[in-house]
C-alpha cells in the first residue's frame, strides 16, 4: 500500500507546541478518540508496519552521512566517522537523519505527538530531578519535534535488535525481546490513556521501580552499578577529573582533539551568550546562577552523532573554590523530523529553545537549569554537565536483561508520548492483541539487516579512503 502522508492527524497544536492552547475549546472524549485510534487501521494496516525493502531510489546512505557533516567542525568530521565506524550499534546512534529519511515513506497513521526523534537503547538513561533523587528517563532530545509516533517506536526496536545481534544472541532472542519492549509500550500508553490528563504527567521511574521492573537477579546488580556511577558523577567530583591548577587558578584541561580551549575572543562570545542564557531560566534558578562566575571554558567533544557540533563545558565557582557548577552549551540544529513534515519551512525560530521546551514536554522531571542561547549565528542549548547523568550500558547483556531493559525503554517511551498528545488514538490504534508486537518485530529484523548493511558501506568508504576516520 502507499504510505500515507506523515502530516499529522492530530498534534500538540496547531503549531505543535501549547501556544493555541485553549481552556473554552472542548476536547473529543476519550472513548471518541480511541474509536478514530482503532478506524486508522485501515489507513494503515497494522500488519503493514512489518515490512521493509529498500526502495530503488533510497539514497547512499554514506552520502547521507557525508551531507550530515556540513556545518561541523571539519577536524572532528574524523572522530564522528570513527565512532560511527565502530559497529553497527555505533552506527545507528549516529545515523538518525537516515532511518528519518527511510521512515518518511512507511505507513503511518497521522498521530503526531512530541516524539524524541533519536529513540534508542542508548538514549534512556539516569539523571537527578531537582530534588536531587535519581531518576531513569529518556535524556536525549536533539531531534525532538512533534511527529508520528511510529517512528520513534521503529528506531527503539531496530536499536533492541541491532544490540541483541552484537551482544551474539539468537534471532529468537532479538526478537523476544524487541516483543517485550512494543509489549509494554502498548499497554503503558493503554493505561495512560484511561488516566486523568494531569495525573499522567507525573509518573516517574526512580531506581527502586526501575529495579522492580526485573526478576533478573544480575540485571538488578547492573542497574545498582549504573545508579552508583551516575550518583558519583557531580560537579564536585568532576573538579578533580577536568581540571588543574595553572598559574594559581583553576582551569579546564585540555585533550586535543577532544577538550580545546577557544580562543580569547571566542571565549569571550561564550561568556556573554552565557549571561543571555541566565533570561531564559525561570528567576529562582537564575538568581542561583548569577551567584557564581564563570572560571573557563572548554570545547568538548559528546556523543556518536553530536560529534564535530559545537559543544562547550563552562566551569562555574561560586562562594568558595570546591562550589562549582559545570554548565554545557551543546549546538541544536533543525530537527531530523522537521524537513519531512514542513518541507524547507522555518517552524522553531530557535532551535535551543525547541531542544528545551520539548524535553520539558517528554520528560516527567527535567534539570532545572535547562535552558537557550545564541553564541554569534549559532543556536544553543544549555544544561548542566555533570548531574548524576548515566546509562545502562547493553553491551554485557544478557538475552533475559534485554529483553527487561527492552521493555523497560519501551514503557517510558509510552510514558513520553501520552505526556503531549494522541496516548487514546494510540492505543485505540495499538489495540490489546499482539498484532503490533509482531509486526514491528518482523520490521526490526528486516531493518537491523539495513542497518548492518549500511554500517558495512561506511566501513568499506573509510578503507577506501572515502571518508576520513579516527579510531573510537
Amino acid at each position: 500500500m502507499n504510505a500515507p502522508s506523515t502530516r499529522g492527524l492530530i498534534g500538540v497544536g496547531a503549531r505543535g507546541d501549547d501556544r493555541f492552547a485553549s481552556l473554552r475549546r472542548p476536547a473529543p472524549p476519550r472513548a471518541e478518540r480511541y474509536e478514530l485510534g482503532r478506524s486508522l487501521r485501515e489507513r494503515a494496516h497494522r500488519s503493514d508496519l512489518a515490512a521493509w525493502s529498500p526502495p530503488p531510489d533510497r539514497a547512499d546512505p554514506v552520502r547521507q552521512i557525508t551531507d550530515a557533516h556540513t556545518g561541523r567542525v571539519p577536524e572532528l568530521v574524523p572522530v564522528r566517522v570513527g565512532r560511527m565506524a565502530a559497529s553497527p550499534y555505533a552506527f545507528l546512534r549516529g545515523s538518525a537523519g537516515v532511518m528519518a529519511d527511510d521512515f518518511a515513506g512507511l505507513p503511518a497513521t497521522g498521530i503526531t505527538p512530541v516524539i524524541c526523534g533519536d529513540a534508542h537503547l542508548g538514549n534512556f538513561g539516569f539523571y537527578a530531578s531537582p530534588e536531587r533523587e535519581l531518576v531513569f528517563d529518556l535524556n536525549d532530545f536533539d531531534e525532538a519535534h512533534p511527529g508520528p509516533w511510529e517512528w520513534d517506536l521503529r528506531r527503539l526496536v531496530v536499536s533492541v535488535y541491532v544490540a541483541g545481534r552484537q551482544n551474539g544472541f539468537r534471532e529468537t532472542a532479538c526478537g523476544d525481546a524487541v516483543v517485550h519492549c512494543v509489549e509494554e509500550y502498548r499497554e503503558q500508553i493503554g493505561h495512560l490513556a484511561a488516566q486523568p490528563l494531569l495525573a499522567r504527567s507525573f509518573d516517574r521511574l526512580d531506581v527502586d521501580r526501575l529495579r522492580a521492573a526485573t526478576s533478573r537477579a544480575s540485571f538488578r546488580e547492573e542497574i545498582d552499578r549504573a545508579a552508583r556511577r551516575a550518583r558519583r558523577r557531580t560537579s564536585d567530583r568532576a573538579l578533580p577529573r577536568f581540571t588543574e591548577q595553572r598559574d594559581g587558578s583553576v582551569r579546564l584541561i585540555e585533550e586535543p582533539p577532544l577538550i580545546t580551549r577557544p580562543s580569547p575572543a571566542d571565549a569571550e562570545q561564550l561568556a556573554e551568550a552565557l549571561d543571555g542564557y541566565l533570561s531564559t531560566l525561570p528567576p529562582h534558578w537564575a538568581r542561583i546562577l548569577a551567584g557564581y562566575r564563570i572560571v573557563d571554558i572548554a570545547h568538548k567533544v559528546v556523543g556518536v552523532g553530536s560529534v564535530g557540533l559545537r559543544a562547550y563545558v563552562a566551569l562555574c565557582e561560586g562562594s568558595s573554590p570546591d562550589d562549582v557548577v559545570f554548565l554545557q552549551l551543546k549546538q541544536a540544529r533543525r530537527s531530523v523530523i522537521a524537513p519531512h513534515l514542513h518541507g524547507d519551512s522555518a517552524w522553531h525560530r530557535h532551535q535551543g529553545q525547541r531542544v528545551v521546551e520539548y524535553q520539558h514536554a517528554l520528560q516527567t522531571v527535567s534539570d532545572p537549569l535547562l535552558g537557550w542561547t545564541t553564541v554569534g549565528d549559532l543556536q544553543f542549548y544549555v544544561r548542566q554537565f555533570r548531574d548524576m547523568k548515566g546509562a545502562i550500558l547493553v553491551e554485557d547483556m544478557s538475552a533475559g536483561a534485554l529483553a527487561d531493559y527492552a521493555g523497560i525503554c519501551g514503557y517510558l517511551l509510552a510514558k513520553s508520548h501520552a505526556r503531549t498528545s494522541g496516548a487514546s488514538m494510540i492505543a485505540g490504534y495499538a489495540g490489546n492483541s499482539g498484532k503490533l508486537d509482531e509486526a514491528l518485530c518482523r520490521f526490526a529484523r528486516a531493518y537491523a539487516d539495513q542497518v548492518e548493511s549500511d554500517h558495512a558501506r561506511l566501513v568499506d568508504a573509510v578503507r577506501r579512503g572515502v571518508l576520513p576516520a579516527e579510531p573510537a
